[in-house]
Protein backbone atom coordinates (compact mmCIF):
# COMPACT_ATOMS: atom_id res chain seq x y z
CA UNK A 1 0.00 0.00 0.00
CA UNK A 2 0.81 3.83 -0.80
CA UNK A 3 0.21 6.38 2.00
CA UNK A 4 -1.57 9.09 -0.09
CA UNK A 5 -2.44 13.05 0.89
CA UNK A 6 -5.82 12.98 -0.02
CA UNK A 7 -8.36 16.37 -0.01
CA UNK A 8 -11.15 16.04 2.48
CA UNK A 9 -12.11 19.68 2.90
CA UNK A 10 -11.83 22.90 0.81
CA UNK A 11 -13.04 26.99 1.68
CA UNK A 12 -12.49 30.40 0.69
CA UNK A 13 -12.64 33.83 1.63
CA UNK A 14 -13.17 36.67 -0.31
CA UNK A 15 -12.85 40.78 1.53
CA UNK A 16 -16.16 42.18 1.38
CA UNK A 17 -15.15 45.10 -0.94
CA UNK A 18 -15.34 44.30 -4.75
CA UNK A 19 -13.82 47.07 -6.92
CA UNK A 20 -14.45 46.70 -10.45
CA UNK A 21 -12.35 48.03 -13.65
CA UNK A 22 -14.38 51.34 -13.94
CA UNK A 23 -12.66 52.11 -10.21
CA UNK A 24 -9.32 52.84 -12.01
CA UNK A 25 -10.72 55.25 -14.82
CA UNK A 26 -10.53 58.18 -13.01
CA UNK A 27 -6.95 57.72 -11.84
CA UNK A 28 -4.87 56.21 -14.57
CA UNK A 29 -4.90 55.88 -18.50
CA UNK A 30 -6.85 52.77 -18.64
CA UNK A 31 -11.00 52.11 -19.19
CA UNK A 32 -12.37 48.20 -18.46
CA UNK A 33 -11.99 47.24 -22.03
CA UNK A 34 -8.24 47.64 -22.03
CA UNK A 35 -8.03 45.61 -18.67
CA UNK A 36 -10.44 42.94 -20.10
CA UNK A 37 -8.54 42.53 -23.11
CA UNK A 38 -5.18 42.26 -21.89
CA UNK A 39 -6.05 40.27 -18.72
CA UNK A 40 -9.44 38.73 -18.53
CA UNK A 41 -9.96 40.33 -15.46
CA UNK A 42 -13.08 42.06 -14.50
CA UNK A 43 -13.35 42.71 -11.32
CA UNK A 44 -11.40 42.03 -7.67
CA UNK A 45 -11.62 42.42 -4.06
CA UNK A 46 -9.80 44.23 -1.80
CA UNK A 47 -9.14 43.90 1.89
CA UNK A 48 -10.62 46.48 4.41
CA UNK A 49 -8.55 49.09 6.42
CA UNK A 50 -7.26 47.18 9.38
CA UNK A 51 -8.13 43.58 7.68
CA UNK A 52 -5.00 41.94 7.23
CA UNK A 53 -3.59 38.63 5.37
CA UNK A 54 -4.46 36.41 8.80
CA UNK A 55 -7.85 37.16 8.60
CA UNK A 56 -8.15 36.28 5.35
CA UNK A 57 -6.55 32.85 6.21
CA UNK A 58 -8.47 32.41 9.46
CA UNK A 59 -11.98 33.27 7.66
CA UNK A 60 -10.46 30.33 4.60
CA UNK A 61 -9.54 27.75 7.08
CA UNK A 62 -12.68 27.97 9.29
CA UNK A 63 -14.90 27.32 6.13
CA UNK A 64 -12.39 24.25 4.97
CA UNK A 65 -13.26 22.73 8.34
CA UNK A 66 -16.85 23.52 7.94
CA UNK A 67 -16.75 21.94 4.84
CA UNK A 68 -14.47 19.08 6.35
CA UNK A 69 -16.60 18.50 9.25
CA UNK A 70 -13.48 18.69 11.50
CA UNK A 71 -12.67 20.63 14.54
CA UNK A 72 -9.21 22.52 14.39
CA UNK A 73 -7.81 20.20 17.64
CA UNK A 74 -7.55 17.21 14.47
CA UNK A 75 -5.23 19.23 12.71
CA UNK A 76 -1.15 18.26 13.10
CA UNK A 77 -0.19 21.45 11.13
CA UNK A 78 -0.70 24.48 9.54
CA UNK A 79 0.69 26.01 6.61
CA UNK A 80 -0.15 29.33 5.23
CA UNK A 81 1.99 30.05 1.83
CA UNK A 82 1.94 34.14 1.43
CA UNK A 83 3.84 37.09 0.18
CA UNK A 84 2.24 39.83 2.64
CA UNK A 85 2.21 38.41 6.05
CA UNK A 86 0.83 40.60 8.80
CA UNK A 87 4.29 41.44 10.52
CA UNK A 88 7.91 40.39 10.01
CA UNK A 89 7.10 37.40 12.70
CA UNK A 90 5.21 36.26 14.14
CA UNK A 91 4.07 33.66 11.30
CA UNK A 92 0.61 33.77 9.96
CA UNK A 93 0.22 30.41 10.47
CA UNK A 94 0.71 30.58 14.20
CA UNK A 95 -1.80 33.26 14.30
CA UNK A 96 -4.14 31.36 12.67
CA UNK A 97 -3.15 28.51 14.51
CA UNK A 98 -3.82 30.37 17.76
CA UNK A 99 -7.35 31.65 16.25
CA UNK A 100 -8.16 29.00 15.72
CA UNK A 101 -8.17 27.09 19.50
CA UNK A 102 -5.25 24.39 18.26
CA UNK A 103 -4.33 23.26 21.38
CA UNK A 104 -0.72 21.10 19.64
CA UNK A 105 0.74 20.51 16.30
CA UNK A 106 3.06 22.72 14.55
CA UNK A 107 2.73 26.42 11.91
CA UNK A 108 4.39 27.70 9.81
CA UNK A 109 4.42 30.49 6.33
CA UNK A 110 6.15 29.11 3.16
CA UNK A 111 7.22 31.95 0.04
CA UNK A 112 7.15 31.28 -3.14
CA UNK A 113 4.97 34.13 -4.62
CA UNK A 114 2.35 32.91 -6.86
CA UNK A 115 3.70 29.14 -6.79
CA UNK A 116 3.32 29.28 -3.09
CA UNK A 117 0.34 27.40 -2.58
CA UNK A 118 1.87 24.48 -5.14
CA UNK A 119 4.92 24.55 -3.24
CA UNK A 120 2.73 24.37 0.19
CA UNK A 121 1.11 20.77 -0.93
CA UNK A 122 4.12 19.57 -2.19
CA UNK A 123 5.31 20.47 1.55
CA UNK A 124 1.80 19.09 3.08
CA UNK A 125 2.38 15.68 1.15
CA UNK A 126 6.25 15.19 2.25
CA UNK A 127 5.08 15.85 5.88
CA UNK A 128 2.21 13.58 5.73
CA UNK A 129 4.00 10.37 3.41
CA UNK A 130 7.55 10.67 6.26
CA UNK A 131 4.92 10.42 8.93
CA UNK A 132 5.48 13.90 10.44
CA UNK A 133 1.68 14.57 10.03
CA UNK A 134 -1.36 13.21 9.37
CA UNK A 135 -3.37 15.82 8.79
CA UNK A 136 -2.46 19.39 7.25
CA UNK A 137 -4.74 22.45 6.00
CA UNK A 138 -2.62 24.61 3.46
CA UNK A 139 -3.64 28.21 2.93
CA UNK A 140 -2.69 30.65 0.67
CA UNK A 141 -3.82 34.19 1.62
CA UNK A 142 -2.72 37.43 0.40
CA UNK A 143 -3.33 41.10 0.40
CA UNK A 144 -1.38 42.21 -2.76
CA UNK A 145 -3.18 45.53 -2.59
CA UNK A 146 -1.03 46.66 0.16
CA UNK A 147 2.25 46.58 -2.10
CA UNK A 148 0.78 48.03 -5.08
CA UNK A 149 2.16 51.55 -7.13
CA UNK A 150 -1.01 52.71 -7.51
CA UNK A 151 0.37 54.81 -10.60
CA UNK A 152 1.42 52.17 -12.25
CA UNK A 153 -1.42 50.86 -15.01
CA UNK A 154 0.45 47.72 -16.04
CA UNK A 155 0.17 46.03 -12.12
CA UNK A 156 -2.35 47.71 -10.25
CA UNK A 157 -4.95 46.28 -12.30
CA UNK A 158 -4.38 43.13 -12.02
CA UNK A 159 -3.74 42.18 -8.22
CA UNK A 160 -6.37 41.48 -5.48
CA UNK A 161 -7.09 40.09 -1.93
CA UNK A 162 -8.51 36.46 -0.73
CA UNK A 163 -7.74 33.05 0.93
CA UNK A 164 -8.23 29.59 0.43
CA UNK A 165 -7.56 26.50 2.51
CA UNK A 166 -7.24 23.05 1.57
CA UNK A 167 -6.93 19.79 3.93
CA UNK A 168 -5.17 16.56 3.52
CA UNK A 169 -5.09 13.44 5.19
CA UNK A 170 -3.46 10.63 5.03
CA UNK A 171 -5.36 7.82 3.27
CA UNK A 172 -4.09 4.30 2.20
CA UNK A 173 -4.13 3.60 -1.60
CA UNK A 174 -2.95 0.99 -3.93
CA UNK A 175 -0.09 3.20 -5.32
CA UNK A 176 -1.66 3.51 -8.59
CA UNK A 177 -2.63 6.87 -10.88
CA UNK A 178 -6.61 5.13 -9.56
CA UNK A 179 -5.52 6.28 -6.12
CA UNK A 180 -7.38 9.71 -4.46
CA UNK A 181 -4.88 12.00 -3.12
CA UNK A 182 -1.89 13.65 -4.51
CA UNK A 183 0.04 11.38 -7.13
CA UNK A 184 2.70 14.01 -8.41
CA UNK A 185 5.08 16.94 -7.96
CA UNK A 186 7.13 19.06 -10.08
CA UNK A 187 8.77 22.03 -8.35
CA UNK A 188 11.47 24.55 -9.98
CA UNK A 189 12.74 27.47 -9.39
CA UNK A 190 15.37 30.10 -10.87
CA UNK A 191 16.59 32.90 -9.34
CA UNK A 192 18.51 34.88 -12.22
CA UNK A 193 15.20 36.16 -13.56
CA UNK A 194 14.13 38.29 -9.73
CA UNK A 195 14.36 41.08 -11.62
CA UNK A 196 11.42 40.41 -13.87
CA UNK A 197 9.07 40.12 -10.65
CA UNK A 198 10.35 41.57 -7.27
CA UNK A 199 8.91 43.97 -4.64
CA UNK A 200 11.29 46.29 -4.31
CA UNK A 201 11.51 46.37 -0.28
CA UNK A 202 11.90 44.45 2.32
CA UNK A 203 13.25 44.33 6.18
CA UNK A 204 16.71 44.29 5.69
CA UNK A 205 17.08 46.25 2.12
CA UNK A 206 15.18 49.23 2.32
CA UNK A 207 12.99 48.66 5.38
CA UNK A 208 10.06 49.05 3.75
CA UNK A 209 7.20 46.61 2.38
CA UNK A 210 7.91 47.97 -0.77
CA UNK A 211 5.70 47.91 -4.28
CA UNK A 212 5.42 45.22 -6.73
CA UNK A 213 7.70 45.81 -10.21
CA UNK A 214 7.09 43.33 -13.31
CA UNK A 215 8.18 43.45 -16.78
CA UNK A 216 5.02 42.06 -18.03
CA UNK A 217 6.08 40.36 -21.71
CA UNK A 218 8.97 38.71 -20.06
CA UNK A 219 6.83 37.18 -17.37
CA UNK A 220 4.42 35.94 -19.95
CA UNK A 221 7.09 34.95 -21.95
CA UNK A 222 8.46 32.44 -18.80
CA UNK A 223 5.03 31.98 -18.04
CA UNK A 224 3.39 29.37 -21.05
CA UNK A 225 6.81 28.02 -21.52
CA UNK A 226 7.43 26.51 -18.31
CA UNK A 227 3.74 25.99 -16.37
CA UNK A 228 3.05 23.64 -19.96
CA UNK A 229 6.53 21.74 -19.18
CA UNK A 230 6.02 21.60 -15.69
CA UNK A 231 2.33 20.44 -16.19
CA UNK A 232 3.61 17.80 -18.51
CA UNK A 233 6.31 16.67 -16.21
CA UNK A 234 3.79 16.17 -13.28
CA UNK A 235 1.87 14.02 -15.37
CA UNK A 236 4.59 11.83 -16.60
CA UNK A 237 5.83 11.05 -13.64
CA UNK A 238 2.08 10.15 -13.02
CA UNK A 239 1.93 7.97 -15.87
CA UNK A 240 -1.04 9.74 -17.39
CA UNK A 241 -1.52 11.87 -20.25
CA UNK A 242 -3.47 15.32 -20.64
CA UNK A 243 -6.32 13.47 -22.00
CA UNK A 244 -6.86 11.79 -18.95
CA UNK A 245 -7.37 15.30 -16.87
CA UNK A 246 -10.66 16.22 -16.54
CA UNK A 247 -9.36 19.22 -14.59
CA UNK A 248 -6.61 22.36 -15.05
CA UNK A 249 -6.50 24.19 -12.33
CA UNK A 250 -4.32 27.19 -13.16
CA UNK A 251 -2.84 29.68 -11.13
CA UNK A 252 -5.32 33.19 -11.92
CA UNK A 253 -2.96 35.55 -13.25
CA UNK A 254 -3.60 36.23 -16.67
CA UNK A 255 -6.41 34.68 -19.15
CA UNK A 256 -4.55 35.05 -21.91
CA UNK A 257 -1.65 32.71 -20.30
CA UNK A 258 -4.32 30.39 -19.17
CA UNK A 259 -5.51 29.99 -22.58
CA UNK A 260 -1.90 29.57 -24.03
CA UNK A 261 -1.14 26.95 -21.48
CA UNK A 262 -4.27 24.58 -21.82
CA UNK A 263 -3.85 25.06 -25.87
CA UNK A 264 0.18 23.70 -25.26
CA UNK A 265 -1.60 20.52 -23.44
CA UNK A 266 -4.62 20.14 -25.57
CA UNK A 267 -7.23 21.08 -23.43
CA UNK A 268 -10.55 23.04 -24.09
CA UNK A 269 -11.05 25.69 -21.52
CA UNK A 270 -14.29 23.79 -21.07
CA UNK A 271 -11.93 21.44 -18.84
CA UNK A 272 -9.66 24.42 -17.47
CA UNK A 273 -11.38 26.20 -14.22
CA UNK A 274 -11.09 30.16 -14.21
CA UNK A 275 -11.90 32.65 -11.61
CA UNK A 276 -9.54 35.63 -13.14
CA UNK A 277 -12.41 37.44 -14.07
CA UNK A 278 -13.64 37.87 -10.68
CA UNK A 279 -10.82 38.00 -8.15
CA UNK A 280 -7.71 39.00 -10.14
CA UNK A 281 -4.14 37.82 -9.42
CA UNK A 282 -4.62 37.13 -6.00
CA UNK A 283 -0.95 34.94 -5.97
CA UNK A 284 -0.64 32.30 -3.44
CA UNK A 285 -4.38 32.38 -2.86
CA UNK A 286 -5.49 31.95 -6.14
CA UNK A 287 -5.23 28.12 -6.87
CA UNK A 288 -7.32 27.02 -3.44
CA UNK A 289 -9.46 29.82 -4.30
CA UNK A 290 -10.30 28.17 -7.71
CA UNK A 291 -10.64 24.47 -6.12
CA UNK A 292 -12.94 26.10 -3.64
CA UNK A 293 -14.97 27.56 -5.99
CA UNK A 294 -15.36 25.15 -8.22
CA UNK A 295 -16.13 22.97 -5.33
CA UNK A 296 -18.91 25.25 -4.17
CA UNK A 297 -20.33 25.09 -7.55
CA UNK A 298 -20.39 20.85 -8.09
CA UNK A 299 -17.64 20.97 -10.71
CA UNK A 300 -15.29 18.75 -8.83
CA UNK A 301 -16.78 15.12 -8.31
CA UNK A 302 -15.02 12.52 -5.99
CA UNK A 303 -11.96 10.67 -8.64
CA UNK A 304 -11.82 13.85 -10.76
CA UNK A 305 -7.90 13.94 -12.07
CA UNK A 306 -7.01 17.36 -11.23
CA UNK A 307 -3.74 19.48 -12.52
CA UNK A 308 -2.73 22.51 -10.47
CA UNK A 309 0.29 24.51 -11.78
CA UNK A 310 1.62 28.02 -11.01
CA UNK A 311 4.39 30.80 -11.46
CA UNK A 312 5.57 33.48 -9.23
CA UNK A 313 8.27 35.72 -8.70
CA UNK A 314 11.58 33.92 -7.78
CA UNK A 315 11.30 32.55 -10.11
CA UNK A 316 9.17 30.30 -9.09
CA UNK A 317 7.29 27.55 -10.48
CA UNK A 318 5.26 24.01 -10.17
CA UNK A 319 3.07 21.69 -10.33
CA UNK A 320 0.85 19.31 -8.56
CA UNK A 321 -1.30 16.45 -9.75
CA UNK A 322 -4.00 14.97 -7.43
CA UNK A 323 -7.09 12.85 -7.76
CA UNK A 324 -10.24 14.85 -6.32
Amino acid sequence: MTLRSVVCGVGHYLPERVVPNSAFEATLDTSDAWIRSRSGIERRHFAAAGECTSDLALAAARAALDDAGLSADSLDTVIVATSTPDFTFPSVASMVQGALGMRGGFAYDLQAVCAGFVYGLANADALIRSGQARRVMVIGAETFSRIMDWTDRSTCVLFGDGAGAVILEAAEGAGSSADRGILAVDLHADGSQKAILHVDGGVSSTGTAGQLRMQGKEVFRHAVEKLAATAQAALAKAGVTPDNLDWLVPHQANLRIIRGTAAKLGLPMARVVVTVQDHGNTSAASIPLALSVAHAEGRLKPGDLVLTEAIGGGLAWGSVLLRW
